[in-house]
């Protein structure tokens, strides 16, 4: 096999998934209300939607975040408190909701965050996955100052990071919904 050019490969690209013991319409409810996102995400405290019907695609979600200060420690990324914007790109009750990041700007960015939804005995699987086709803006400015050693480190301990919240993501998911 040839090598594969990283103009071809995404940046970043995880997922994650999980049986839950419900339909795929009762959890496509839960995870397309982002306002109540603080009771999943490690980081999306929740929010609100600012542009358009909420959950529908072209809808944009005010998201307030929170992340503490020893996520990979070293690198420059936020820390604290801070906003993001979201815009939907996919919204298929019971099936998938897809939501790209914007830029400083509003330009939706290839960082997409998404659930994926199935019917299976019992109930359904739920899985999350996270893409970056290229770097956006925040990647930029958090690697800017690095060497290439230092930026496949990052780009390593970051791509942990995400592997590990979107697991935590849809346990929390599960939890909320199993509660119901």
């Amino acid at each position: 096999m040839g090598e594969t050019s990283r103009a071809t490969e995404p940046l970043f690209r995880s997922s994650a998934e999980i049986r839950i013991s419900a339909t795929p319409q009762e959890i496509y409810e839960l995870i397309s209300c982002l306002p109540r996102s603080g009771e999943w995400s490690p980081e999306c405290q929740g929010g609100t939607w600012v542009v358009g019907e909420p959950a529908t695609v072209g809808a944009v979600f005010r998201g307030e975040n929170l992340r503490s200060p020893d996520v990979v420690s070293w690198a420059p990324v936020v820390r604290g408190t801070w906003t993001t914007y979201a815009e939907v790109v996919a919204a298929e009750p019971g099936r998938t909701f897809r939501w790209a990041m914007h830029d400083s700007a509003g330009r939706k960015q290839s960082s997409v965050w998404a659930f994926d939804i199935e019917a299976a005995a019992g109930g359904s699987v739920l899985t999350h996955h996270f893409r970056m086709d290229t770097a956006t803006e925040g990647i930029l400015g958090i690697t800017a100052e690095m060497d290439e050693t230092r930026k496949q480190q990052f780009f390593k301990e970051w791509g942990d990071k995400v592997a590990g919240d979107l697991a935590a993501t849809l346990e929390r998911v599960k939890a909320v919904i199993e509660k119901q």
